[in-house]
């Protein structure tokens, strides 16, 4: 039983809630008689529910994000009717901004901003028998070198089977409108002697995956060195993602990346655009030169996984001008290169360019674009579809060698876009088309589509099917194909030969 409950919904399991944690290590005297609960959206509100009460918290805390709301809302909602005494406190990025667009009305309390502090002093009051009044309380925004640092809640089986979320700073000094971490230009590093210890108390309780919520991870050479030799000086298995600035790498930064062997380096880049006056409209500080320079170093010296962030919709950038930056991207990288769509995030200045492009936004989180003046709703809704046929097609990697086949000229977005509309109209769906029917999906565009030849689609694709221990290839393709990788070749040929045997046996 825990008198203080936190709660969250993440969006998978494998999400571990680094927020909740960093609330719990600074409950103070408190620590001790709080929980931790976290759900996911395939949990259903009635289960959220009982699993809540059966605890007979006094005080619950719930983590509001972009993913999380309407479920949060609902979730909410049943609580207080099953256990109206139940004093319900709402925090995290989604309730801290106004206009606040999913009604939260039936929560007792609302931190908004960073609330470790807030959480516990509101926390201390209520079991004191003090209500506060005021029903939304800002955030005193907490002094990094006087926080507890919450890594030691993590459980075992957090650090065997989820990622750890760490951080060793707050705060981007840029000023993208589109982004909330704008908001927060003072860059604050927590003390690099203390976070550098629990990143080894982590280490020796065997953690092998961790995943940096820095917005600017590399701003600071000294810290991003100090963090960079800790890992340097571990033996693999291990992953660290950063999410990294494009045109900040200064050669010391370069000499250390370049050290890290395959597989334990990821590297987020939010590119967004390439276009300097779509990036200067938005407030984005761009050296297009400089990207050019070190996305090349990265993709050529450094065995790090790239991936990159384009969004689809900014204030005038048109679809042609979105091709060229993906056209670009694909030519600077091999990694991954997330598609996404513009999100009206409240708090953020994004608003201001409303009326001037016509921007329309739907009412409901994730806040995505519906159209503005130079996508019309329909070409929006088509570049949404591309946007998730990417992921399956290139961002996989399932299709490595497949995928450029589908631009044989060279322009990557026309030739993709104009797969993504035909593949729409044969499936009808963007999600749960599985991996052998996507396969034989793409044999049926390049081969009736584009007229290539089947034997050479089909070893294309068998080369890319089994690059994978285990996989088995569709009928078609394994009929069509007569060139198989050597590492498969005769494994393949054994299946084949003990089908041709069965369908012998059957047809006599």
């Amino acid at each position: 039983m825990a008198a203080i409950l936190l709660c969250t919904i993440n969006a998978r399991y494998i999400h571990a809630n680094l927020g909740l944690r960093w609330i719990w290590a600074n409950l103070g005297a408190l620590e001790a008689e709080a929980g931790l609960l976290e759900f996911t959206l395939d949990d259903q509100p009635a289960d959220m529910a009982e699993a809540i009460l059966v605890q007979k918290p006094r005080v619950l805390g719930l983590g509001v994000y972009i993913w999380n709301a309407m479920e949060t809302q609902r979730l909410v909602m049943l609580l207080k009717q099953l256990a109206p005494e139940l004093v319900i406190v709402l925090g995290g990025p989604e309730v801290s901004h106004l206009p606040m667009r999913v009604d939260f009305s039936a929560a007792d309390y609302i931190i908004q901003g960073e609330g470790e502090l807030s959480f516990a002093a509101l926390c201390a009051d209520i079991v004191a028998g003090r209500r506060p009044s005021k029903r939304m309380l800002s955030a005193i925004t907490p002094d990094l070198g006087k926080l507890k640092l919450p890594y030691h809640l993590y459980s075992d089986s957090d650090l065997a089977h989820r990622l750890i979320y760490v951080e060793a700073s707050r705060g981007c000094p840029f000023g993208c409108e589109f982004c909330l971490s704008s908001l927060d230009k003072r860059v604050r590093i927590f003390d690099p002697t203390t976070f550098l210890a629990a990143l080894e108390a982590l280490w020796q309780r065997g953690a092998r995956t961790f995943k940096f919520v820095d917005r600017s991870f590399n701003l600071s050479q000294q810290s991003t060195l100090a963090i960079l030799d800790f890992f340097l000086a571990k033996e693999p298995p291990f992953h660290a993602h950063f999410e990294v600035v494009p045109e900040h790498f200064p050669q010391a930064i370069k000499e250390q990346l370049c050290r890290f062997p395959p597989g334990t380096l990821q590297l987020e880049i939010g590119i967004q655009t390439l276009q300097p006056p779509v990036a200067t409209a938005i407030g984005r500080r761009m050296d297009l030169d400089k990207i050019q320079e070190n996305l090349h170093f990265l993709a050529t010296a450094t065995t790090a996984h790239l991936h990159l962030d384009l969004i689809i919709g900014l204030p005038g950038e048109s679809v042609e001008a979105f091709g060229d930056n993906l056209n670009r991207l694909v030519g600077l990288s091999q990694g991954e290169i997330q598609l996404g769509i513009l999100k009206k995030l409240s708090g953020t200045a994004i608003n201001r360019h409303d009326q001037e492009h016509g921007m329309v936004y739907s009412s409901l989180p994730p806040y995505e674009l519906l159209q503005n003046t130079l996508i019309p709703f329909r070409r929006m809704q088509e570049l949404k579809r591309m946007a998730r046929y990417w992921d399956l097609v290139y961002n996989s990697g399932n299709f490595r060698s497949t995928a450029p086949l589908l631009w044989p000229d060279g322009d990557v977005f026309h030739g993709f876009f104009a797969f993504s509309c035909w593949l729409y109209n044969q499936t009808r769906a963007t999600w749960k088309i599985a991996l052998p029917r996507l396969t034989e999906l793409l044999y049926h565009y390049l081969v009736e589509e584009q007229d290539k030849h089947p034997e050479k689609v089909a070893n294309q694709l068998a080369a890319d099917i089994l690059t994978v221990k285990g996989r088995v290839l569709p009928e078609l393709i394994r009929v069509q194909a007569t060139r198989l990788p050597d590492q498969r070749h005769r494994l393949e040929r054994s299946l084949i030969r003990r089908q041709d045997r069965h369908d012998a046996g059957q047809s006599n």
